[in-house]
This record gives C-alpha cells, structure tokens and sequence, in this order.
C-alpha cells in the first residue's frame, strides 16, 4: 500500500496560543481575553486563537489517514518552536514534504517518521515540530489502515513492546476555571487532576504562597465530600515557575512550602510541575535537582515533574540521566513526531523516572486520539486529556478512544 497524494487544510485547535512572557509580566484580563501589549515575537496579541494544519494522506486504495498539526499554548516559550500558523505554514507541508512521502510504501512507520524528522529545509532549519508532529500522526494512522490494525498494534509491533489490556490514568486539567472543572473532574473521576494553571504570582499562587496553599485546601476537602471513599486521585499542580519566582529562587525556603503543601494535600498524593524556571535546560536541570534533594532530606514525598527547558527528546534524556525530576512530561507537540514521545515513554520507564504524555490543551481532536494509542502501547503514568480546558469534551475524547481500543484488543485476544 502506497501514498498516492497528500492533501492539507488549515483548522483550529482546543484553545488558543497565549503570550507566557507578558503573562508573567501582568497582562490584565479583559473579560476572557488578555489586555496589553504581547512580549513573545510573533504573538499580535496576548491571547489569539489557536491554529492547526489537518494531514491528509491518500493511499492506493482510497482510504484516508490524517494527523493534526498543532502547537503547544505558550509557543516561543521555555525554548519551544514559534508560533504556528496555518497560512504560513501549509505551503511547507505540500511544497517540501509531501514530495518526499508521495510513492512511499507504507510498511514501516518508524522508517517513515524517521525520513521526516530528519530531514531539513532549503536552509538547513528543521521543520517546525508541529509539522513533524502532526505529519507523524498522519504517517502512523496510514500504515495502521495499510496493515488493517490498530496504531496501538503498529507501535507495539515495531517497538517489541508487550501489549497490555488496562488503561492509563487520566489527567484532567481545569485551566482557569479551577473550582467548578475541578468539580467535573472529579465527578468524571479523573485518575489525576486538576493542573490549575498557577501561572501568576499575586493572582494565583500568592506572593507567600498562601493563594494556592488555600486551593489545595479546597481541593483535598472536595474530592473526599463528593468523589467517594474509594476515589482517590493524584493531585498535579502546573505552577509556571511562579514558586521559584516568590522564593527567590531559595532552595531551602520552596522546600518548607513544598511541606506546606503535602500535609494540605494529606491524604493525596501531591505532584508539583515546574516549580522554577531556571531559564536554560542546564539550569533547569540543576535547580530542580537541588530541590528534589532537599525534599528527599525533609522526608517530603511531593513529586516534582520537569516540563520547562525539558522539550525535545534529547532534554529528556539530559533529565532522565541526571535524575532531576521524579517526572518528565513528555510534552507531544514540542518533540515533533511522535515516535519521539513513544522513545522518550521507554527511556524514562527504563532509569526509572515517571512518564507523563503530555501535550497542549491547544491541540486538536486527533491529537488526544493518536496520543492515546501512544500510551497504550509505551504505558507512561499518566496521560493528559485534550484538547481544551473545558475538562468534558478532552476527557471524552481520549477517554473514549482508550475504551474503544481496549474492547477491540480484547476481542483479538479472546479470539487467538
């Protein structure tokens, strides 16, 4: 089965693409828009909406695979890619990679992705990552219909991987909304919730800290009133470097709160994403170390996920070797295609470092759904449901897709 023609048509994403820097810096809010002047080059404003590129890829037979080209919510941050855009980008995708998939055979996905990914532009760049990201999506979803398999079969296949009937928790975030999504994604009993997206220092965290030591309060307090004795999921908090900045960067002082938070959490068990920005992936690296060492002295068992300055695979790997985190997310569309998320799944599961499949609530429908079979086969700690902030619509999307899969692979396996 080959690649007869490649077709593309710009779409939008779950959410939309947000300035980090001028978020950092204040930007007030305007209703659910952002008010001032962008800082990140490329943004026009603070807040603008998000774009995606939809793949198409004909094969001999007529049948269609696709994959969904996206970027991350704060793209040109924490050394990511810039901004995506459909306009500009659509012309790359069928005058520069169409050529070199077109009459491909479709008989490896590995081997395709890989001709991708590594290939350059006219001028020596790599391609953008959500290019490679959204055109392995397409690669992956047309060798699993050339073969008449699920994409979770194709991975486990060329991966050596074993193939295990059970789901992965699911990780619903709340965005700004952080009560009443809090409520839904409890009452949809979300293996991990909420993020929360503290993103702020004197509107979110606190200057102290107390803002959110307050939140985690709140929310220990309402998953025991309403999610029932048997619910017991792991909180995940994505602070944006937000403590790093009300600590003054003070190792010691962040670990003292770190036990703040664990005993409000109690009995949950509690994981902070991106406590600091270092502003380098070297940084990054050794700060998170050094507070991941002074929680291990104090006894504090909070977990602390890597997610800034750990973007492409081989960040992962830098993470992964130094034991910096108890956590990488393994954010999707920053790695570009998407075999690199099922290696960097392997890698971390391999050194024994936490595995979160990530991604943006700025991604698409077949994003979420591509995502899922990626840890279906790979099998990190959790996933993120997305796209979106609305907890319903990403937590149905991926959840579904998962149950699907599963029943299907069951049925093969009850029938060999």
């Amino acid at each position: 089965m080959k690649i007869v023609d490649i077709i593309a048509s710009p779409g939008l994403t779950g959410f939309y693409f947000d300035d980090q820097q001028a978020i950092k810096a204040g930007a007030g809010h305007d209703g659910f828009t952002y008010t001032g002047e962008p800082m990140t080059p490329g943004f026009k404003a603070v807040r603008q909406r998000g774009e995606s590129i939809s793949v198409m890829l004909i094969l001999e037979d007529g049948q269609v695979a696709s994959g969904d080209c996206a970027a991350v919510q704060y793209s040109g941050a924490g050394g990511r890619d810039p901004l995506f855009l459909a306009e500009e980008f659509i012309p790359i995708i069928l005058e520069e990679i169409a050529p070199k998939l077109l009459g491909q055979e479709l008989d490896s996905f590995r081997h395709l992705a890989a001709l991708v990914e590594n290939s350059k532009r006219p001028n020596g760049d790599r391609y953008h990552t959500a290019i490679r990201y959204g055109v392995s999506q397409a690669i992956l979803d047309a060798v699993a219909k050339a073969k008449k398999k699920t994409m979770t079969e194709v991975i486990l296949e060329e991966y050596d991987l074993p193939m295990i009937l059970e789901p992965v928790p699911i990780f619903a975030q709340t965005g700004d909304d952080r009560y009443d999504n809090a409520d839904k994604a409890i009452i949809k009993r979300a293996g991990v919730l909420p993020h929360a997206l503290i993103n702020n220092v004197e509107t979110k965290l606190g200057v102290n800290g107390e803002l959110l030591l307050d939140y985690v309060t709140w929310l220990r307090n309402r998953i025991l009133a309403i999610g029932g004795d048997d619910y017991r999921p792991v909180l995940h908090i994505d602070v944006y470097g937000t403590i790093g900045i009300a600590f003054k960067d003070d190792t010691q002082k962040m670990a003292e709160y770190f036990a703040k938070l664990e005993k409000a959490a109690a009995p949950l068990h509690l994981r902070i994403e991106g406590p600091m920005d270092a502003g380098s992936t070297g940084g990054q690296i050794a700060q998170l170390k050094a507070l991941r060492v002074a929680l291990k002295e104090r006894g504090v068992k909070v977990e602390i996920v890597a997610d800034e300055w750990c973007n492409t695979y081989e960040d992962i790997v830098e993470f992964v070797d130094a034991q910096a985190a108890d956590m990488v997310q393994i954010k999707t569309p920053d790695l570009g295609g998407i075999q690199n998320t099922i290696e960097a799944v392997i890698y971390a599961k391999k050194y024994g470092v936490g595995a979160y499949v990530g991604g943006s609530c700025n991604e698409t429908d077949a994003g979420g759904r591509t995502a899922v079979h990626v840890a279906l086969a790979s099998r990190p700690d959790q996933m993120l449901a997305k796209p979106g902030m609305g907890v319903d619509e990403g937590y149905m999307i991926v959840h579904n897709e998962m149950n699907r899969t599963l029943a299907l692979l069951r049925r093969k396996a009850s029938s060999r």
